[in-house]
């Protein structure tokens, strides 16, 4: 029978060296668990990361690329400052989006459906259907383009080809779980950007002066950058991919109906959403950042000001940034392409299939949804087209961005009603100060849409 005062007594009686041995052990064991502590919480982090990121990362697609190198190329680190003035006014609208896809359990279409006018709907989807399309076949022009400057043997029209049978593929006959993570892993392509930037040497003394304090001429040609700029970062088709995404990620979690969804939001959830969102954002505008930064050092340094797609830019770079430098951004903008296309495309499915009531999801299968399909390969084969008839890029890029600035005011205005009506969104409505920012950037992006019209045709 063991006697528990003996135990004692050769515990206490133990020698030194074991006790001093003990707590060495117990005192290294507590420092990996301190040290592994921040892994915990990074691994937490990204974790939450999803709809927010990938909506981010889909802005600085390769028109979003071009248009950003023409602004580094022409004023050098002039407009850098639009990265970090752009951030929060992206981040509110772009959380706003998402919340009432969680707090509703509805797309945006879906949500505008139900509480306003039909025929404003149909309009703001045909504008966006044609934006989308037009943006489609731009990107895959410039996908394809910088494929040839990789690989020169290759013909435009197979490798236009090729990448949208493997986006149409991916996107229609991919399980929604296994697509996001495809889309998550896409935005790695980004960080070429980054560390194009860094092979440049930058001056950045100067970079992060031109950041932080705000310089503007009011010349034709700055005007109707800084429209296109506030274009290609606030997009439409972001606003209705978010929202939609929202949803598909509970869906993903069990709440297949809308009161479902609507009951399941809770304060934990709508935080992580705020991060992710907030992340996505902030991604994207470090990448615009580095674009810019990256263009203005070797480009606009060298005398070469005008850029009109992304593919020029990155043979551009070439002589000045090097081999490494020009692959990085060759290769970033087919990463951006095959991220942005299936969002453009799968924002124009939902917005359409909210809109006359179709069954929409990339959640469901083919036969589940042919409609919600069919708009995606539409908007995609279109494109195609466009290339096979030679569409000149830089005419997408314009039409596109007049029917942005057409579309983005009318939908910011739903999207600001929506959130800041308690009936929609209970308790989780907008606080005074977002509703007021809202406004302000709805304001903004119609005086840029009207701007950008203007500069065209005087």
């Amino acid at each position: 029978m063991i006697d528990p005062k003996k135990i004692t007594e050769e515990i206490v009686e133990a020698p030194a060296e074991a006790l001093d041995a003990t707590v060495t052990f117990m005192k290294k064991e507590e420092k990996i668990l301190v040290n592994k502590e921040p892994f915990k919480r990074t691994e937490e982090y990204l974790n939450t990361l999803g709809p927010g990121l990938i909506t981010g990362a889909a802005d600085d697609d390769p028109s979003g690329i071009a248009t950003y190198s023409q602004a580094g190329a022409q004023y050098g680190f002039q407009l850098l400052w639009l990265s970090l003035f752009m951030f929060p006014f992206m981040s509110v609208v772009q959380e706003m989006c998402a919340r009432i896809g969680m707090v509703t359990g509805r797309g945006l279409a879906a949500n505008i459906r139900h509480g306003y006018s039909r025929k404003i709907l149909y309009f703001i989807t045909l504008l966006l259907f044609v934006a989308n399309t037009l943006n489609i076949a731009a990107d895959l022009g410039a996908m394809a383009a910088s494929t040839k400057l990789l690989i020169p043997g290759l013909s435009f029209i197979l490798a236009v080809s090729i990448f949208a049978v493997l986006i149409i593929l991916l996107q229609v006959f991919t399980t929604y779980a296994r697509y996001s993570k495809i889309l998550k892993y896409l935005t790695i392509a980004l960080l070429s950007y980054v560390f194009t930037a860094f092979a440049v040497h930058l001056p950045w003394g100067q970079a992060l002066h031109h950041t932080i304090v705000p310089s503007f001429d009011f010349s034709k040609g700055q005007v109707f950058l800084l429209c296109a700029i506030l274009g290609t970062t606030i997009s439409p088709y972001l606003f209705f991919w978010q929202t939609s995404q929202e949803v598909e990620e509970e869906i993903q979690k069990g709440e297949v109906t809308v009161a479902e969804r609507r009951a399941s939001v809770t304060k934990k959830d709508l935080g992580n959403m705020r991060k992710d969102t907030w992340s996505g954002m902030f991604f994207s505008n470090l990448i615009m950042f580095f674009i810019i930064a990256a263009c203005g050092a070797t480009l606009h340094a060298h005398g070469i000001t005008d850029i009109a797609t992304a593919d020029q830019a990155a043979a551009a770079i070439r002589p000045f940034g090097g081999e490494l430098t020009y692959f990085l951004f060759a290769i970033g903008i087919v990463g951006t392409g095959l991220l942005a296309i299936p969002t453009m495309a799968g924002s124009t499915a939902y917005a359409t299939a909210e809109s006359f009531g179709w069954k929409q999801g990339l959640y469901r299968k083919l036969k589940q949804a042919y409609a919600f399909y069919g708009v995606i390969i539409i908007s995609i084969v279109i494109g195609i087209v466009a290339n096979y008839m030679h569409l000149d890029p830089i005419k997408g890029l314009i039409y596109s961005a007049v029917a942005n600035g057409l579309v983005a005011p009318i939908v910011l205005f739903f999207i600001v009603r929506l959130s800041a009506n308690e009936k929609v969104m209970g308790e989780h409505k907008n606080r005074k100060l977002i509703t007021a920012c809202g406004w302000f950037i709805t304001g903004l992006m119609a005086i840029a849409g009207i701007a950008a019209i203007v500069s065209l045709f005087f």
